[in-house]
């Protein structure tokens, strides 16, 4: 075969609802491409009738449909083999999230145009926005219409061009009154239901917003592939520095207020795990609270570990395209900011550079506490005031004691010196005290001690005097670094800490998929990407590189991390590693339960019929065998009975080998059905021929103006005679069984109800277990088939079987299945 030199390029016309004019303008797209020369041809195209449409499929080529075989009817589908042999440059394909017939070899339709695409041909398609898999929920809860047709959000998101075609609901309203998208008969029905303006809205917001995720990450990668660095404010995305604090909670909410004066603003919330200033007084509870407060507010929350707040947090900023950045002010006092110099707020503005940087005031400002840097003991203005103060405060305690003179004697002037050198230690360090220590002892000597004015000792105590101020001046400067170290190292574990911490409970939540897992970890570290591979490039410097099980590593690529940001590196990679392995196992258990299943199906079968087949049995067997026999006379009487028993037991017998074929149908999912409309008065009369000569009266007086429901009707029929049974079976003598039906939106709602003693609330879904009656102790009462049957033909038929209590006492099954106007209004549905 022919090497493929390039996959084909994909194009998605995006809508927000049928009827826009996706296939409209998919076709036209087409014209224009082939008057420009392209070898373009028609894969498949749905028109719907719609004239407009059909017109601009003149002078197209279109390649043959194959036609299937599927459940007694026959369909036509795109032959992609006849494509892939025509191999044309551009292929148009219509209903990207279609269901394929069997017998294609591809289950979707975008499976077959990945398939085209594989193959190097161009492919141009249309999808409505109900139909992406991460919007289907959403759209049901809209439109109260479920959508069972949905295609995977990154076959779109992988698109080279996504153009979304728009229409306003008002136009679009328009078009389906003229009769551009339904057949007149529909049009008054989809108005009303699926096409009301508040649905279109919606739809057409959802649409939008999606999009314009996408377009998002397009000008991401766009920004990392050509290295830009600074901020384009294409729209107002907000990030707010929080610190596991009190004054957290007053963040967030600034920032929320701040992204939601901008439609489509977004909002981050990040946290540094460090042991500097901003990162002071860190709670763990306060940050769970803090991120569920975030989320609470449509934002996200991201953790990273940073050797300097600053830096990471407005490197993050860049990175993530921020336009504004919201901290908190300085938790610190006066007299730290004092000595300590510019902190980390100022630190911010100084690096942000376009980034707008909001300073936000809060009840524990100028209440903190500082901690010291990770990188070294005291901070830069401390190291330059130390040795300064160690010059200038023996100088200003020399002048007030000059001029105090002969107040105190030398005990006390050398007492108030070695205090003085405490204090420069405390501030600056071992260099800081060795200055002050050695500039005291010379001034002490010098202005002090006998002979005053000069440099001379004349007594052996002044010597020890001088030696004691020098090693407690340098014993408590020791101290003073010793304690700042220790509280370095305490501070930097409780920062790892707080990020375990943090991603144990995003594992707790949930938050466990490999893909996640890798995103945090990249995220946590601020490096450019996080991967799993099999052969990593072990030779650039910025790769870093943990294992994660046999022959796979992690892989981390941006900058080296220092040692000590490895050992929390190794417990993501121990949490990968088990994601991995969870992932695996999940693999392995969804390939064995289909055989359990079906391993399980056939236990409860052959220990289930056991007696309900041997019963029928039995009695026909007994009651032909005794009429074949010839030394027995029998009286026409006696004949008669023998012939009921017969034909019952082989009644009962073919019900029950019924009921278990349609049961396994149903679970092979190779049950045929023919839905059209049908009138509940068609079936009724089959159903009550079902129930037992001994059933109790039937009341069905409020059945005759029931609206028609979309149904098979042969289906239909076994539900309503099972459920008829069902509630005959545990209705009191002289009480009769009620079947009504009524409208109720798009649906028609049939219920059942009897007079019995009902089922308890938490008992209600055991009994559409197959294979059981509710309360059963063995399977001599039969095997309970008809309960678990009549839900599975509903649900096939797109319909619901619901218990529910009936006032006064007992139980109601109400059955809903779609009113046929309402569904006809829709896109047709193929089965």
């Amino acid at each position: 075969m022919e090497a493929v030199a390039r996959p084909g390029r994909l194009k998605v016309f995006l809508g927000a609802a049928p009827g826009v004019g996706k296939t409209y303008r998919m076709l036209d797209e087409g014209r224009r491409r082939a008057d420009r020369g392209t070898d373009v041809v028609v894969a498949f195209v749905e028109c719907h009738g719609r004239r407009l449409t059909e017109e601009k499929l003149a002078g197209l080529e279109i390649v043959p449909r194959a036609e299937r075989a599927y459940r007694g009817s026959r369909f036509e589908e795109m032959d992609l083999r006849a494509v892939l042999e025509r191999r044309p440059e551009v292929a148009l394909v219509d209903e990207l999230a279609h269901s394929v017939v069997p017998g294609g070899g591809q289950a979707k339709r975008w499976q077959e145009v990945q398939a085209l695409l594989a193959a190097g041909i161009d492919v141009i398609t249309a999808v409505n926005i109900q139909h992406l898999e991460s919007l289907n929920d959403v759209v049901e809860k809209i439109t109260r219409v479920p959508q069972h047709e949905t295609v995977p959000d990154e076959v779109v998101r992988r698109a080279d061009e996504i153009e979304l075609v728009d229409l306003p609901p008002e136009a679009l309203r328009r078009r389906m009154a003229h009769g551009n998208i339904y057949a007149p008969e529909k049009v008054d029905a989809a108005l009303s239901n699926y096409f009301r303006v508040g649905n279109l809205t919606a739809l057409r917001e959802l649409a939008l917003l999606w999009l314009a995720g996408r377009v998002d990450e397009a000008l991401q990668k766009y920004r990392a592939e050509h290295g830009i660095g600074g901020v384009w404010e294409t729209r107002e995305r907000v990030v707010v520095a929080i610190t596991g604090g009190p004054e957290g909670d007053t963040l967030i909410r600034r920032a929320a207020r701040i992204a939601a004066r901008s439609a489509g603003g977004d909002l981050l919330a990040v946290h540094i795990a460090r042991s500097d200033g901003l990162a002071a007084g860190a709670s763990a509870s306060a940050l769970v609270r803090q991120r569920a407060l975030v989320e609470s507010l449509g934002g996200s929350y991201h953790s990273l570990v940073g050797d300097d707040v600053a830096v990471a947090l407005t490197e993050f900023a860049r990175a993530e395209n921020a336009t504004q950045l919201v901290i908190g002010t300085s938790r610190r006092g006066r007299v730290e900011r004092f000595l300590t110099g510019r902190g980390s707020g100022e630190t911010i503005v100084g690096l942000s550079e376009d980034i707008d940087v909001h300073m936000v005031t809060h009840e524990r400002a100028g209440g903190g506490r500082l901690l010291p840097s990770r990188r070294r003991t005291l901070s830069t203005a401390r190291l330059i005031a130390g040795p300064v103060l160690g010059l200038v405060v023996p100088f200003a305690l020399t002048f007030l004691l000059d001029r105090t003179r002969g107040s105190l004697n030398l005990t006390s002037e050398a007492l108030l010196f070695l205090l003085a050198v405490v204090g420069v230690a405390c501030v600056g360090g071992v260099v800081s005290a060795l200055v002050a220590s050695v500039t005291a002892s010379l001034l002490l000597n010098y202005w002090f001690i006998t002979p005053v004015g000069e440099f001379t000792i004349a007594e052996p105590n002044n010597i020890l005097a001088l030696v004691v101020f020098a090693v407690v001046a340098g014993t408590v400067a020791a101290a003073v670094d010793r304690s700042l170290r220790l509280s370095r190292r305490a501070a930097r574990a409780t920062a790892e800490a707080e990020t375990l911490s943090s991603l144990a409970g995003s594992i707790v939540r949930g938050d466990q998929a490999v893909p996640a897992l890798l995103e945090r970890t990249r995220e946590t570290f601020g490096m450019d990407s996080a991967e799993l591979s099999d052969a990593p490039d072990v030779n650039d410097p910025s790769t870093v590189m943990v294992p994660v099980g046999p022959g796979r590593h992690l892989v981390l690529r941006g900058r080296p991390l220092p040692a000590s940001d490895r050992r929390v590196l190794a417990a993501f990679a121990a949490h990968v590693t088990v994601a991995v392995e969870r992932a695996r196992l999940a693999e392995a258990a969804a390939e064995i339960e289909p055989v359990k299943a079906a391993d399980r199906m056939r236990t409860a079968l052959l220990a289930a019929v056991s007696h309900d087949l041997r019963t029928p049995l039995a009695a026909g067997w007994a009651a032909i065998a005794s009429l074949r026999a010839d030394d027995v006379e029998f009286s026409e009487e006696d004949r008669g009975e023998l012939l009921t028993t017969a034909d019952e037991s082989m009644a009962r017998l073919s019900r029950l080998v019924e009921n278990l074929l349609d049961m396994s149908r149903l679970q092979a999912g190779a049950l045929k059905l023919e839905l059209r409309a049908t009138d509940l008065m068609e079936v009724l009369p089959a159903a009550l021929d079902a129930l037992p000569p001994e059933a109790p009266a039937v009341d069905t007086r409020s059945l005759e103006q029931a609206p028609a429901v979309l149904a098979d009707p042969p289906l239909l029929e076994r539900v309503v005679a099972n459920l008829l049974n069902n509630a005959a079976r545990h209705t009191p003598p002289g009480r009769h069984v009620l079947l009504t039906a009524s409208a109720l939106d798009d649906r028609v709602e049939i219920r059942v109800v009897d007079r019995g003693p009902g089922i308890p609330e938490a008992d209600r879904e055991n009994a559409f277990v197959p294979f059981q009656r509710l309360g059963d102790t063995d399977n001599t009462t039969g095997v309970g088939l008809g309960l678990a049957l009549s839900r599975g033909l509903a649900e096939a038929m797109g319909g619901t079987l619901t218990p529910e209590d009936t006032p006064g006492g007992g139980l109601t099954m109400t059955l809903s299945l779609p009113a046929a106007p309402a569904l006809a209004a829709q896109s047709p549905t193929q089965y």
